[in-house]
C-alpha cells in the first residue's frame, strides 16, 4: 500500500460520505447524488495529477465526464432491456389480477393452517418477476385477509412475506442489482441461470431464518400490531387468468434461463441444442419471450384490448425510468472510480488484509448500501469496483460472488432507504416497529446469506 493508495481510498470514502449527505440528509435525487459524487472523485484525481492506466497525460475534467458517460452507457447497455421487460411482466401480473389468483391457488394447496408457507410461496413466486415494492403492494391485502381468517398474529405472516420478497429482489435476475453485477463481471462469463440456481439454494434457507424463524421470536418481544384496514373495492375484473396460466407466465423466464444452465452442463458447446438453449436462456430473450406470452395470457386472453396492454407496458417502463437512471449513474460513478485508480487501491487493501473475495465483495456492497440506502446503487457501485481486481482471485465462483453481493445489498435497511417507508406505511407500523421488524429482517438476510454463501463456496472449491 502506497501513500497514493491511501489518498485514493480516502477520496472514495469522501465521495460515499457525500452520497450519504445528498441522499439521506438533503434528500437529493439519487441520480444527481451519484453524478455529483463521481465529479468529486474525478476532481480529486485531477488535482492530484494522476495519470490513468494506459494514458500518457494526467487526468482532466473532460476525461472524467467522458469516463462517466462511457460507464453509464456500458451499464445501461447491459441491463436496460432486462429491467424494462421485467417491469412490463410485473405490471401485466398486477393488472390482470394474477396475484389474487395465485393467492387463492396457494391457499388451497397449502391449507389455511399452513398460512406461513402459503405466504412465502406467494412472495417467492410473485417476487421472481416483480420489484419488491410492487410485490408488497400486491400481496399486502392478501396478507391481511389470511391473518384475519386464520387468527394468526399479523407479524408472523408479514415478516416471512418481507423476507421472501427481499431475497427475490436482491439475489435473483431479472432484478436490477444481480443483472448489473452480471454485466460488470461479463469478462468472466457468469451465467444468469446459475445465479438463479444458487440464489434458490442460498436464498430459501436465508428467507426461512429471517422470516418464520425470526418472526416467531419477534412477536414475543413486540406488542400486537393491528391489522391494516381492509382495502376498498378496486373494481375487480370479471375475467381472471387461471392459476396454471398465471404460474406459467411468472415462471417462464426462470425456466428458460435454467434451461440454458442445464444445457451447458450436459451438452457440448458446439451442439445445435446448446446454441438454441444459450439463445433462449439469455436473460433479455427469456424476458422478451415471457413478456410477449404474458401480453396474451395475462392481457388479451383476460379481455384486455391491445391498446390496454400497450398502455400497461408503457406505464411499466415509465415507472422504472428513475431506476434505469440510478443504475446507469452507478455505473458511471464506478467508471470514474476505476479511472482515478480507486479500484486498484482497494484491491491492494484487500490483498493486504487477506480477505476472501466473497467477504470483500459483501463488505463493499453492504457499506454502500448502509451509506446510500439503495440496494441497487450498492451492488452496481461495488461490482464496478470489484471487477478490475477479480483476476487476483483465480478459482472464484462468480455466480456465488454475485449472490454474496446481493446479500450485502440488503443489509441493514435504515430510514435513508425508500423501502423502509413503504414497508412502514403499507403494514401500518410505527418507525420503532419497522426498525425492530423490517430492519432486523434485512440485517439477518445480509448476515445469514453471507454465512451460507461462504459455506457453499468452500464446499464448491473442495469439489473442484
Amino acid at each position: 500500500m502506497t501513500t497514493t493508495d491511501w489518498v485514493l481510498i480516502g477520496l472514495a470514502l469522501a465521495s460515499v460520505a457525500l452520497l450519504v449527505l445528498f441522499v439521506a440528509r438533503w434528500r437529493v435525487n439519487a441520480f444527481l447524488a451519484l453524478t455529483l459524487a463521481a465529479l468529486l472523485v474525478g476532481a480529486g484525481a485531477v488535482v492530484m495529477g494522476l495519470v490513468p492506466q494506459g494514458a500518457t497525460a494526467p487526468l482532466s475534467m473532460p476525461d472524467v465526464l467522458e469516463g462517466f458517460g462511457v460507464g453509464l452507457g456500458r451499464t445501461l447497455g447491459g441491463v436496460a432491456a432486462i429491467i424494462a421487460l421485467g417491469a412490463m411482466l410485473g405490471r401485466l401480473l398486477a393488472q390482470s389480477g394474477g396475484a389474487a389468483v395465485l393467492a387463492q391457488g396457494f391457499t388451497a394447496l397449502f391449507g389455511r393452517e399452513r398460512a406461513v408457507w402459503c405466504v412465502m410461496a406467494l412472495a417467492i413466486t410473485v417476487g421472481l418477476s416483480t420489484y419488491f415494492v410492487v410485490g408488497l403492494l400486491l400481496l399486502a391485502p392478501i396478507l391481511a385477509t389470511l391473518a384475519r381468517e386464520t387468527g394468526r398474529p399479523f407479524l408472523t405472516l408479514a415478516i416471512p412475506l418481507l423476507a421472501s420478497l427481499s431475497v427475490m429482489h436482491g439475489l435473483m435476475p431479472p432484478h436490477p442489482g444481480p443483472v448489473a453485477a452480471l454485466a460488470a463481471f461479463h469478462e468472466w462469463q457468469p451465467n444468469a441461470g446459475r445465479v438463479l440456481a444458487w440464489g434458490f439454494v442460498i436464498g430459501l434457507p436465508t428467507a426461512f431464518i429471517a422470516g418464520p424463524f425470526f418472526a416467531a421470536r419477534a412477536t414475543r418481544l413486540l406488542p400486537a400490531v393491528p391489522l391494516p384496514a381492509p382495502a376498498g373495492s378496486r373494481g375487480e375484473r370479471t375475467h381472471l387468468p387461471s392459476f396454471g396460466v398465471t404460474l406459467l407466465s411468472v415462471l417462464l423466464p426462470v425456466v428458460l434461463m435454467l434451461f440454458d444452465t442445464v444445457a451447458r452442463l450436459w451438452l457440448a458447446p458446439e451442439a445445435g441444442a446448446a446454441r438454441v438453449a444459450s439463445f433462449v436462456g439469455n436473460p433479455t430473450i427469456a424476458l422478451l419471450v415471457s413478456t410477449v406470452f404474458a401480453s396474451w395470457s395475462l392481457g388479451i386472453r383476460c379481455g384486455d384490448t391491445r391498446g390496454q396492454v400497450l398502455v400497461a407496458t408503457e406505464d411499466a417502463v415509465a415507472s422504472v425510468g428513475m431506476v434505469l437512471l440510478v443504475v446507469g449513474a452507478g455505473g458511471g460513478f464506478a467508471a470514474v472510480l476505476r479511472m482515478a485508480g480507486v479500484a486498484d487501491a482497494m484491491g491492494s487493501l484487500a490483498r493486504a488484509l487477506g480477505l476472501p473475495v466473497l467477504l470483500y465483495g459483501w463488505l463493499m456492497t453492504a457499506f454502500v448500501r448502509v451509506a446510500t440506502g439503495s440496494a441497487t446503487v450498492a451492488i452496481v457501485a461495488a461490482a464496478g469496483l470489484l471487477a478490475p481486481v477479480l483476476g487476483d482471485y483465480p478459482g472464484t465462483n462468480i455466480e456465488l460472488l454475485i449472490v454474496a453481493m446481493g446479500c450485502g445489498s440488503l443489509f441493514l435497511s435504515l430510514p435513508n432507504d425508500g423501502g423502509f417507508w413503504v414497508v412502514k406505511d403499507t403494514l401500518g407500523l410505527s418507525v420503532g416497529e419497522t426498525l425492530r421488524t423490517w430492519t432486523m429482517t434485512e440485517t439477518l438476510i445480509g448476515i445469514v446469506g453471507l454465512a451460507i454463501t461462504l459455506s457453499v463456496h468452500a464446499a464448491w472449491r473442495v469439489l473442484q
